[in-house]
């Protein structure tokens, strides 16, 4: 998998998000917020192939969390980012 061209994620005021760059990728109705957990796995995943393992690793090595919770809160956010049309 890899993050389509166009998305950087920023940090504003403490708050992660991520912004649109290019004609394609512009739409003002919604702005993408990430929390903490999905910001470690965004910028993981940037400008690079990556897998579900990758972003399970992230989540282990920045958390002390279980393995299977790791996996679930990838796997949630996979989905999550596919649904918005993030990744390819």
């Amino acid at each position: 998998m890899k993050i389509k061209e166009g998305f950087k994620l920023r940090e504003v005021c403490g708050e992660y998000i991520l912004v649109a760059h290019g004609d394609k990728n512009i739409d003002f109705s919604k702005v993408i917020n990430l929390n903490e957990s999905a910001a470690i796995m965004w910028k993981t995943a940037e400008d690079k192939e990556f897998t579900l393992e990758d972003l399970v690793a992230a989540l282990l090595k920045e958390y002390n969390v279980q393995e299977d919770i790791a996996t679930g809160d990838a796997m949630r956010i996979l989905n999550e980012w596919k649904n918005l049309g993030l990744i390819e």
